[in-house]
């Protein structure tokens, strides 16, 4: 029988159950909070990042949600840096010139903060002279840090990054460091 796992990883949490390579690391593991035999997680979600990962014990599965082919969409929700106008909108919705190539079309628009959104430990950097908002981004890619270089090429950094959807699945009824199957 397949296993599937849904879980809101946490910010500062590495998307393996090992930290290999750094013995004695204090750096936590999704086996702090999972402790479920032979899944494995189906892409990857940065440290700094957080929101949805699903994990698995299928392999057509995985490969399914991680195959650049299949352009399986991922939605993110980036509070980001200052107000971007229609411009910078619209350069995210088209491609925007990365190092590694233009990204692919995305779907993007401004939204209101997420409602029940649970803290950061630690919060984002805040600077009063400077306003922040939210954009929810949607991509079929899954380049390395994709979202973060796509809102830094278009003069609003990142602030937080929280995956919200894969595919139909997303992160709604958990909190975060918690999972369900599926």
């Amino acid at each position: 029988m397949t296993r599937t796992i849904l879980f809101n990883k946490p910010f500062d949490v590495l998307s393996q159950f090992t930290d290999k390579g750094n013995e004695g690391s204090s750096r936590k593991t999704l086996s702090e909070f999972i402790s479920v035999p032979s899944v494995y997680a189906a892409g990857r979600l940065d440290r700094d990042s957080e929101g949805l990962l699903i994990l698995t014990d299928n392999g057509r599965l995985q490969a399914q949600i991680t195959n650049p082919r299949n352009r399986t969409p991922k939605t993110y929700w980036a509070q980001v840096e200052g107000i971007p106008d229609e411009a910078a909108l619209k350069a995210l919705s088209t491609g925007v010139k990365l190092k590694d190539g233009v990204s692919a079309a995305a779907e993007v628009l401004r939204m209101d903060p997420p409602a029940d959104l649970w803290p950061r430990t630690p919060p984002i950097r805040v600077r009063k002279s400077i306003p922040d908002c939210w954009i929810s981004l949607t991509i079929t890619e899954g380049r390395n840090r994709q979202v973060r270089r796509m809102t830094a090429a278009v003069g609003h950094p990142t602030l937080r990054l929280i995956r919200y959807k894969i595919g139909n699945w997303t992160i709604d009824g958990l909190n975060t460091g918690e999972w369900r199957d599926v």
